[in-house]
Parts: structure tokens; C-alpha cells; sequence
């Protein structure tokens, strides 16, 4: 694929910056001249609570007063004073031949304000030992899974553990220092099953990682939210759109739902179905009468990735995955709105989408349009073919 840029970030400098600017530090009011360009990140207490594009000169306490709200700032003082009572926890990570980044990820470990009980690092079929190595380095549990796929990987790392909670990162992430205990304060219900967070971009550097934050991003906003029945019932007649609830590189589990209702479904790992095993199996989780939540004090940053072919490839998984999950899902729950998903609102979208590209060209938001497509076709039919062998 050439390596070229959509028409509206031609004006964009890269790298873009990412600022963080605290608010109790009295700098907002300092910051001068105006902020020209762009992430801005507002922090209270050391935790991230609002961000903004700039897109015009503005000045710094005019932005924040516009990006950050009073109830995210309450959020993060109610947070603060919960008592902490989870603390039987792993850290699982998934990885194959990223030993650098597996090295950043761990390192950002010892860290944690809650020190995990494991760490966990499942190498899925790396060439080479040096991913052992790293691993062993860090103290880390070093386990092997030959069978290449994410959800090979994290099946693993689940028979793996023995505490009552497992907390679930990627290697080309790196955690804040209160991640994992945020995310254990969450689970302050027997209901809630599992818990999400925040994940900010660790850089946008090039035009690849603009895009995807831009229009593919991890990150969830700065409010709580609680995915339960009633949002499960809410949206029953075109599926429930499982994927807002957050990003399989920061979620943490109770172990004992993997014994309820089974382990990540390998259909949809990377270079089978595409991906979304993740998202599926939160639809299992409120199919099944669980609560899942989304903690955004519970922060990590993701390094997406810097090439447009890298980009390409990964948004043609994303939209395969993202197909067959939705098969899955209907063949897990017998929900139809699964399936009314796939062959009336996709087709519907795609159109409308084409049209507008038609008559305005490739913006940063359609530029990838083409493997969208082919990816989502890609997804409903191989999990059409795996249906047909299981029929024969």
C-alpha cells in the first residue's frame, strides 16, 4: 500500500504532541502563549480527567473548563477513599515476538500502588527465546502456547492463574502506577464481572496513530458506566454494542466466571476470524446476568501502530473480527438482533459511507474504507464456513 495521507491531515505536523498539564499545579493559568496544537490532557491528583484537541489558539484554563467535568473530578475523590479489600490478583499479558515492548510493559509493573500476586507472561509462539528471557528478567511466570491466536494466548494465561481476580494488559502497553488497584476498587458488587479502563495513546507520531486515536481509539471517555441488563435489553433488536465497553489491552476479570461460562472463544483470534474475543465474551458476560464496568481512573497508554500498511492490516482484522463476533454472539445467545446487525445495519452504513466518500473524497475517517469492508465480509464468512463443516 503507498504510503500517503488523507486530504484533511496534510496541514497536520507530525509528531503531534500530547500535553499534560495539571490542574492543581497552578501552571493552567501560567501557559502562555495559547496552545496551538495538539492532545491536550488534563490531570488531577496524577490521574488523567478530561482531554481536547486544539485545533485554534486557546487558552489553557479555557480549555479545561470546556474538556473537564465536575463530576469526573468528584469521581476520582470517591475513588481515592475506597477502601481497597481486592487484592488476590494476576497480571496477564499476551505477547509474541515483541520482546522490547514486553520489556517497556513489565517495567512500568513494579510501580503499581497494588502489587500484583503474579505476573503472567504467555508467549504465543514467539520465534526464538528472547521473550522467555525478558520475562524471567522481570520475575515474571514464563508460559508457552504454540497455538498461534490471542485467545489461544489468554485461554492460557486463565488455566495459568490461581487468584481470585485477573487483570489482562498488552505488551505495547504501559500502565499508570495506580491501574491495577483502581481497577480492583471497581469491583465493589458480586455482580460486576469484569472492569475496564482508560487507555490513552502513548504517542502520536505519525500519521497512522493520528488516525486510529482519532477514529479507532481505546479510550472510553472520563465518566463511569455500568453495562448491565438494562443496557443489554436496550439494544436486544440490533445487538448490543458491546465494544463501548472498553479495550481488551486494560480488563480484569473474576476468575471464577471463566469456570461459569467458559474461556475466550478461538474463532476469533488474530488471522482466523480477525479479533473481538474480547468483546464477545463481555456479551456472554451480560447475556449470562453479569455487570460489566468501565473504571476510568484505572489508566494505561496504548503505542498503536506507526505505519499505514501496519494500520491497514489491522483495521481489516478489527472489521473481520468485529463480523464473526457478532455471528458468534448469536450462536452463544440465540439473539437476533446479532445477525439483523450484520445483514441490515452494516449494509446500510457502508452505503451511506460510500456515497459521502463518492462525493467528498478520502478523508482520515474513510481512508481505510476499502479494508473495512473486505475485512467485515471476511469475518461473516469464515465463520459461515466453520458453521457449514460443523454441519457436515
Amino acid at each position: 500500500m503507498r504510503e500517503s495521507i488523507p486530504s484533511d491531515l496534510k496541514d497536520v505536523n507530525f509528531p503531534v504532541p500530547i500535553h499534560y498539564l495539571d490542574l492543581a499545579s497552578g501552571h493552567i493559568d501560567a501557559v502562555s502563549p495559547p496552545l496551538s496544537d495538539g492532545l491536550v490532557v488534563f490531570l488531577s491528583d496524577g490521574l488523567p480527567v478530561g482531554q481536547a484537541y486544539v485545533e485554534k489558539p486557546e487558552a489553557a484554563a479555557a480549555l479545561a473548563e470546556r474538556a473537564v467535568r465536575p463530576d469526573t473530578l468528584e469521581h476520582i475523590a470517591r475513588v481515592a477513599q475506597t477502601p481497597l479489600r481486592n487484592r488476590d490478583v494476576s497480571i496477564l499479558i499476551c505477547t509474541k515476538d515483541r520482546p522490547e515492548e514486553l520489556r517497556r510493559c513489565l517495567a512500568s509493573i513494579p510501580e503499581q500502588s497494588l502489587r500484583p500476586v503474579a505476573i503472567i507472561v504467555v508467549d504465543n509462539a514467539s520465534s526464538g527465546d528472547q521473550t522467555r528471557r525478558v520475562a524471567e528478567e522481570a520475575g515474571a511466570t514464563y508460559v508457552r502456547e504454540d497455538r498461534v491466536g490471542l485467545d489461544f494466548a489468554r485461554n492460557a494465561a486463565v488455566r495459568a492463574a490461581k487468584t481470585e481476580f485477573v487483570a489482562f494488559t498488552d505488551d505495547d502497553v504501559v500502565l499508570h502506577r495506580q491501574w491495577l488497584e483502581n481497577l480492583m476498587k471497581a469491583f465493589d458488587r458480586p455482580e460486576i464481572a469484569c472492569v475496564t479502563g482508560l487507555v490513552l495513546p502513548g504517542e502520536l507520531a505519525t500519521p497512522a496513530q493520528f488516525i486510529f486515536e482519532k477514529h479507532w481509539s481505546f479510550g472510553r471517555g472520563y465518566l463511569r458506566q455500568d453495562f448491565d441488563q438494562d443496557f443489554y435489553r436496550l439494544h436486544r433488536r440490533y445487538g448490543a454494542p458491546v465494544w463501548t465497553i472498553g479495550a481488551g489491552a486494560s480488563q480484569a476479570f473474576r476468575r471464577e466466571v471463566f469456570d461459569a461460562i467458559g474461556l475466550f472463544d478461538v474463532r476469533l483470534d488474530m488471522g482466523a476470524a480477525g479479533c473481538s474475543g474480547d468483546s464477545e465474551y463481555w456479551n456472554r458476560l451480560l447475556h449470562h446476568g453479569h455487570v460489566c464496568r468501565y473504571e476510568p481512573t484505572a489508566v494505561s497508554w496504548h503505542f498503536h501502530r506507526k505505519d499505514m500498511k501496519g494500520l491497514a492490516k489491522q483495521i481489516y482484522q478489527y472489521m473481520s473480527g468485529h463480523i464473526a463476533a457478532l455471528l458468534v454472539q448469536y450462536q452463544h445467545t440465540g439473539n437476533g438482533g446479532n445477525l439483523r446487525r450484520v445483514l441490515v445495519s452494516f449494509p446500510k452504513y457502508y452505503i451511506g459511507r460510500l456515497r459521502r466518500r463518492f462525493r467528498k473524497g478520502a478523508t482520515s475517517n474513510d481512508f481505510f474504507l476499502k479494508q473495512e469492508m473486505l475485512g467485515s465480509v471476511n469475518g461473516a464468512l469464515y465463520v459461515l464456513r466453520r458453521w457449514k463443516m460443523r454441519a457436515w
